[in-house]
């Protein structure tokens, strides 16, 4: 039978098998062997489609979570940053262990108001300012809206302690708190929520159904996908605690926590302990296994929170790159059976001249092709994902171009590894056996 009829009894290779794929000199001819194997992908685009749908879900999601994780952490960062400089947080409860306590302590409160004055007279030197805070989150309403916020109780210092300053209007004042007058200051989501965006100032909002005069608004924090300081309204503490929260004035009042600036941040470490041993001897705990109250570090907070958001980071783009594995063996699996398929194909090719090696470099091709194409369209649905994800919750995704190349570089890489094998096996058939294959 002449290679004519050959070629005419299979299909698949009429197209492909009267193309050399090395040059005269004996080198492979690398651009007829790309040309080869893209036509043979198109020659089954669906199948093709779907067995790089692993490598697209993999680079992706590895891409578009790194760019979150990153992007959260920028977040937290800047948010904790911009809820003061120079400060140590005092809580009740005791510190957890392994770490600090990011949201409080928990149970009974046990700092009072006498433990705030004793801080406020350690050191002047050493201390700028302090602001204790109640805080709780309530029903608010205005004439025309009702929301949820967080209201806090606090002293005027709170706007220097904890950055607080107003964007519009005006923070209450000594003589308000010493009045116990019904004034606030709002955050940017209850202007935005009970206002309409529109200034409030002079306006009333109602806090636990008791009516206060709004006399400053405060600018746009953002958010950092836990706790949002837009959703924060604050007033005089005596206030709170005889209008909002009047069942915790019984007894010694107590307050959630006491904010420190410390007037060097050089000496935060030595202040922080010494602010501990404070507090021990004024309520009488021998063993930091007995304290009912913990100073935290606001460095110390950052890099422990940052440190658990790059690891489950890690952990899930490590999931997502298990998706990159799958694809692989689907990559293996569709090229084992497109060797079968092309058996005689093979036969053809190595029957006119083409050596082992030609074989490989097809099959190889095709499967890089396959990973390669796969990486292009994961790297722009992850940036698409993380675009998207991130603006609806809240995060500003923060690309890497390292992630993303050691994410395209691991696809190649799978395309090569996956697909060795059965091109392998496509290069050591025999002619004679591949020609007689039906």
């Amino acid at each position: 039978m002449t290679q004519a009829k050959i070629l005419e009894r299979t299909p698949q290779a009429a197209g492909s098998a009267p193309k050399r794929l090395h040059t005269r000199e004996g080198g492979l001819d690398f651009g007829q062997v790309l040309s080869v194997a893209w036509r043979a992908i198109l020659g089954n685009k669906l199948r093709s489609a779907l067995t790089v749908l692993g490598v697209v879900i993999g680079v992706g999601a590895v891409i578009a979570l790194t760019a979150l994780g990153a992007g959260s952490t920028s977040g937290i960062t800047k948010q904790l940053e911009s809820l003061g400089t120079n400060l140590l947080t005092v809580q009740s409860g005791a510190a957890r262990r392994g770490g600090p306590s990011f949201f409080g302590g928990g149970g009974r409160q046990s700092i009072t108001m006498s433990d705030v004055e004793a801080i406020n007279t350690f050191s002047s030197s050493r201390i700028t300012a302090i602001a204790p805070t109640i805080q709780r989150t309530v029903q608010v309403r205005s004439s025309d809206a009702n929301d949820q916020a967080t209201v806090i109780g606090t002293w005027p210092s709170y706007a220097t302690v904890r950055n607080a300053e107003v964007a519009t209007g005006a923070y209450f004042t000594e003589d308000d708190l010493k009045g116990r007058k019904r004034v606030a200051v709002v955050g940017h989501d209850v202007v935005t929520n009970l206002f309409a965006g529109g200034d409030p100032t002079g306006q009333k909002v109602k806090i636990s159904g008791v009516s206060f005069t709004v006399i400053g608004t405060l600018p746009d924090k953002g958010n950092s996908g836990f706790t949002s300081p837009n959703a924060n309204i604050i007033i005089p503490l005596s206030t709170y605690q005889q209008r909002v929260g009047r069942q915790e004035s019984v007894g010694e009042t107590t307050v959630s926590s006491v904010a420190v600036q410390g007037a060097n941040k050089d000496d935060l470490t030595k202040l922080q302990s010494d602010l501990t041993d404070l507090l021990a001897v004024r309520h009488k705990k021998e063993s930091p296994d007995d304290y009912d109250f913990n100073v935290q570090n606001q460095a110390d907070q950052l890099a422990s929170l940052n440190s658990i958001t790059n690891i489950l980071t890690l952990l899930l783009a490590g999931i997502a790159s298990i998706s990159l594995l799958v694809g692989g063996i689907g990559i293996m699996n569709i090229m084992l059976v497109s060797v079968t398929e092309r058996t005689r194909e093979i036969g053809i090719r190595k029957a006119l001249g083409a050596k082992p090696r030609d074989i490989l470099a097809q099959f190889l091709t095709e499967s890089v092709m396959l990973s390669v194409g796969g990486g292009i369209i994961g790297m722009a649905m992850g940036v698409g994902l993380a675009l998207g994800g991130g603006g609806a919750v809240g995060i500003s995704p923060i690309f890497s171009l390292s992630t993303v190349l050691l994410a395209f570089g691991f696809s190649v890489m799978v395309g090569v590894f996956f697909g060795f094998y059965p091109a392998y096996q496509a290069a050591k058939l025999d002619p004679v056996d591949s020609l007689r294959y039906e």
